[in-house]
């Protein structure tokens, strides 16, 4: 192949990107949805039995303490005493940590077997964010060692599909955090032999979608190849004439692409959209579908999974919401009118927040917590269903009961003093 049919192919590539650019369609995304939330309550209500060869553990960052625990995890999974002869991955920040110890821990696990064959050094090996990135099937199952924090991490690093995640309690909030360390041999044998319960957490599939400076359209070649070029020569097209709503608001035409992708991130708690370093409020245009829902002016908008709701959307005022509802929460952060009251939206909805090409100021978006990009006027962000959910491990028990008793412990929802009864005085005296 020549450079020009190579760079040909390339702008054909780019071109149905951009063309793409709207996602999914309703339909697939309706039946996307309602399969994710079927498989969730199919799992829900049986023992999840896989076969576990290579075993993640992801350590709380910046949290020494905890080093040792994961050391006293990888070891009980490298021992002898194991049915099987699990393959440890442990954060390559630790390969040269001394409390981690990795040489010694070859060392003891050696004298354990009493001089017999030592357990093979290539069974405890090290990984990278660009191999959770790359090759995220090597993984049968996730261990993480610290808080909501934590697990959130882990979403992060699996981008795509997700492995089973198993939550022990060592941080400071634990509404994912399910099961305590000290009795981690037990819930390890158990979840392995026994196999597991598994809630599919929903997560959104956010894409920044970039405002093409300069007009573009899609150039035909006499050869029959094709590229999408900018009508103006320096690509800094004026753009104070353009409108938002009217380019959001119905199918773009194939000869006129008015944005661009620029990376697509898939969240667990939510997406926050605001106003950044700027003194003054952010102005955006939210869209449901290809339909143009409200104009806001507020510090932010906070978009958030039922996961997310007990995080940013709460202390926004936004609802607790529990995590199998097939919802989209979101909630406006100081919003300047008083009316603009938090909405809950179905998962089946694409959602879009873009800044105006007329606002007086940039707006920034983060995800997670995550990744802060700055919106210029034009840009925009697309917010739907993700089709990789979260595999969270839970205990075995009743899912509601679970949650409630989370928000009750962590956050003290509704808990009071009890209003005493009435004694017989009382009662004589309202007659």
């Amino acid at each position: 192949m020549d450079a020009k049919a190579a760079d040909a192919k390339a702008a054909e590539a780019e071109a149905d990107a951009v063309s793409h650019s709207r996602l999914l369609t309703k339909k697939q995304l309706s039946d996307m949805a309602w399969g994710v939330r079927e498989l969730s309550k199919r799992l829900g209500s049986v023992n999840l039995k896989i076969k576990v060869k290579n075993v993640f553990i992801l350590t709380k960052a910046h949290d020494e303490s905890l080093v040792g625990n994961t050391r006293e995890v990888a070891k009980w999974l490298l021992s002898r005493e194991r049915d099987v002869e699990y393959v440890v991955y442990v954060e390559d920040r630790l390969k040269g940590n001394s409390n981690f110890g990795a040489d010694t821990l070859m060392e003891d696990l050696h004298e354990e077997r009493d001089g017999d064959v030592a357990p093979q050094p290539s069974r405890l090996r090290y990984w990278t964010e660009e191999m959770c990135r790359s090759r995220p099937q090597t993984f049968d199952f996730i261990i993480t060692l610290g808080g909501d924090g934590t697990v959130l991490y882990a979403s992060w690093l699996f981008q795509r599909i997700v492995p089973p995640v198993l939550s022990f309690a060592l941080g400071s909030l634990g509404f994912l955090t399910k099961f305590d360390f000290d009795d981690f041999p037990e819930t390890l044998t158990t979840a392995f032999r026994d196999g597991i319960k598994v809630s599919l957490r929903l997560r959104f599939e956010v894409t920044i979608m970039r405002c093409q400076r300069g007009k573009r359209r899609l150039l035909r070649h006499d050869d029959g190849t094709s590229e999408v070029v900018d009508a103006d020569e320096d690509g800094e097209g004026d753009i104070s004439h353009r409108d938002l709503v009217e380019e959001l608001v119905g199918e773009e035409k194939d000869d006129e692409r008015t944005h661009r992708p620029d990376g697509t991130y898939e969240i667990l708690n939510d997406i926050v959209v605001d106003r950044g370093p700027n003194p003054t409020m952010s102005s955006v245009e939210l869209f449901g579908d290809d339909e143009h829902l409200t104009s806001i002016q507020a510090d932010g908008v906070c978009v958030a999974t039922p996961t997310g709701s007990t995080a940013y959307n709460l202390a926004a005022g936004g609802s607790l919401c529990h995590p199998e509802n097939p919802v989209i929460l979101l909630t406006a952060i100081c919003a300047h009118t008083l009316s603009f009251r938090p909405i809950i939206l179905p998962d089946t909805i694409v959602l879009r927040v873009g800044v105006p090409y007329d606002a007086r100021t940039t707006s920034w978006a983060s995800f997670d917590g995550r990744e802060r990009v700055e919106l210029k006027a034009g840009d925009y962000v697309t917010v739907s269903a993700s089709r990789y959910p979260f595999a969270n491990v839970m205990q075995r028990g009743r899912r509601s009961e679970d949650w409630i008793n989370s928000i009750r412990a962590k956050l003290g929802w509704n808990t009071r003093t009890r209003q005493r009864a009435f004694d017989k005085k009382d009662k004589e005296v309202l007659g």
